[in-house]
């Protein structure tokens, strides 16, 4: 992967079994911080805890947050995006956890599974939970992100799109039938 000046990206190597090769996350890097480039300060972005995902999912989520979260952060609350809890990294296993069917994007490290947004300023702080926001500007900070990953991403699934994204924003990178066919719900 090429270095992400200001970003703490750590080699890792995938655990998984190698007799299945849909689970091979091609360059994987851990995940533990983003720097906001343009950000006079050296602001950063924590990952709580830090994923395993593959370099080209890192760099799709690295400019999602430069170009459309952050500025939403700053539009909706006035407050910076300080970290994101997240889970759903590289994790081999089939789509939605089911026991037939497709190898999900998880298994390769092209997948991320957002639950929260963390914004702070100096002393204020606020958290945005994918499953529940509290009130109308929550609501539509989410609506907003949620729109942005339909941009960013090439799959995007969250609240409402079926039980298993019900309590947060998945977005991957998995190239479809046509590379400007995307999957939004």
């Amino acid at each position: 992967m090429a270095s992400i000046p200001g970003n703490r990206l750590e080699s890792a190597v995938s655990n998984v079994s190698k007799a299945d090769p849909a689970c091979r996350v091609d360059e994987p890097v851990r995940l533990h911080a983003l720097a906001i480039r343009g950000s006079a300060s050296g602001q950063t972005v924590t990952f709580e805890p830090a994923p395993l995902i593959s370099c080209a999912m890192a760099s799709a989520v690295a400019d999602w947050l430069d170009t459309s979260i952050q500025p939403l952060a700053r539009g909706y609350f006035n407050l910076s995006l300080a970290a994101m809890r997240v889970g759903g990294g590289q994790e081999c296993r089939r789509r939605n956890g089911a026991s037939t069917g497709p190898i999900s994007e998880h298994a390769s490290g092209q997948a991320l599974d957002i639950f929260a947004f963390k914004l702070a300023e100096g002393g204020t702080s606020e958290t945005v939970l994918v499953e529940k926001p509290s009130g109308l500007v929550q609501n539509r900070f989410l609506d907003a992100v949620r729109q942005s990953a339909c941009g960013a991403f090439m799959t995007a699934l969250g609240p409402g799109s079926d039980a298993a994204h019900a309590n947060h924003l998945h977005v991957d990178i998995q190239t479809r039938r046509s590379r400007t066919s995307r999957f939004c719900q």
